[in-house]
């Protein structure tokens, strides 16, 4: 039986937070999946699992991902290690009020600047002075991030010298700088699971801009020096031989440690200014049926009721009326 109310679904912010897998095959089990390996079958009860990423050598069934895509688990193909990020799938809304507030902040230039200020705000434990410009807000970001890393590095014994990696050559990187962007890539993963998760759009960033995970960027980057950072700097100065292992290990403990699942997605409304009234009846009604008619925009009203025939002479001779048979 398929889920048709997204409602009895656990909130993203009480579920796991991630799973990684690689060189496995993965089907449907009852309501869950299973991972079969070349150690036998492991049973994964997928509705309280909020991303699921698909590393190198997984085959996956439709069944499989049907459920998932039932349970609200945002499917991610990554590349070896995590560290690269290709496709996602769908998360548990079909709701675009949150999409369409935030395509309003973003579009709207003083909106956008207040979302940016709000965003570095979070990021600083002192009230921020109002007459910053933008540019000194930033210089005050990168002592502040420079700041984390010597701190690192001295409680660590780990040396700093820079962020310094090759795309093309992952070895190439010190130990440091791989561990950073593994633990990087876990963060996006699961920010991005949150942003989908919501109904937000990854692509629409307020501070950064022109990539279709821009958002994602922007919310990963609230919590790098409370998680990633110190998560790197640790799984380096252990020297394992399985550092990015190690790395995925100790970011899910931290992300559990600093609760970071119920911040996330607060954390996106204080930022973006969204309030419990705009959440719509609409919005609650599309996660109950997704096969509800929406509205038609209009130009006087805001909004007209869809999946309806409007009357003759409200629109223009052969133009389309917005109604479409489902």
């Amino acid at each position: 039986m398929r889920i048709k109310d997204l409602h009895v679904l656990p909130k993203f912010s009480d579920g796991w937070s991630y799973l990684y897998v690689e060189h496995c095959r993965i089907d449907q089990e009852a309501q869950a999946i299973a991972i079969h390996d070349e150690t036998g079958k492991v049973p994964v009860p997928c509705a309280k699992l909020a991303l699921l990423m698909l590393g190198p050598g997984v085959s996956i069934t439709h069944a499989a991902i049907s459920v998932l895509a039932d349970h609200g688990c945002l499917v991610v193909w990554c590349g070896e290690e995590g560290v690269r990020f290709y496709a996602s799938g769908m998360g548990e809304t079909r709701s675009a009020v949150n999409f369409l507030h935030q395509a309003r902040m973003w579009a709207h230039e003083k909106l956008r600047m207040k979302v940016i200020r709000r965003f570095y705000q979070l990021r600083f434990a002192e009230e921020l002075d109002p007459e910053l410009t933008l540019r000194q807000i930033r210089g005050m970001e990168g002592v502040r991030v420079r700041e984390t890393y010597a701190r690192a590095s001295r409680e660590t014994g780990v040396p700093w010298t820079g962020r310094s990696y090759h795309r093309g050559n992952w070895s190439d990187a010190n130990p440091v700088n791989r561990a950073l962007s593994a633990a990087n890539s876990c963060l996006y993963g699961i920010c991005h699971a949150a942003i989908v998760s919501a109904g937000f759009s990854p692509a629409l960033g307020f501070i950064h801009t022109g990539k279709m995970l821009s958002f994602v960027y922007d919310v990963a980057d609230l919590y790098k020096t409370e998680v990633t950072i110190p998560v790197a700097f640790q799984a380096a100065a252990a020297e394992t031989d399985s550092l990015e292992r190690q790395v995925r290990m100790t970011c899910r403990d931290q992300f559990v440690a600093t609760r970071i699942l119920k911040r996330i997605i607060p954390d996106i409304k204080t930022v973006l200014m969204v309030h419990k009234k705009d959440v719509s009846c609409d919005s609650v009604l599309f996660d109950q049926d997704a096969a509800a008619p929406g509205a038609l925009w209009d130009p006087e009203e805001g909004e007209v009721e869809g999946g309806r025939i409007h009357p003759l002479g409200t629109y223009e001779a052969g133009e389309d009326c917005g109604y479409h048979d489902s």
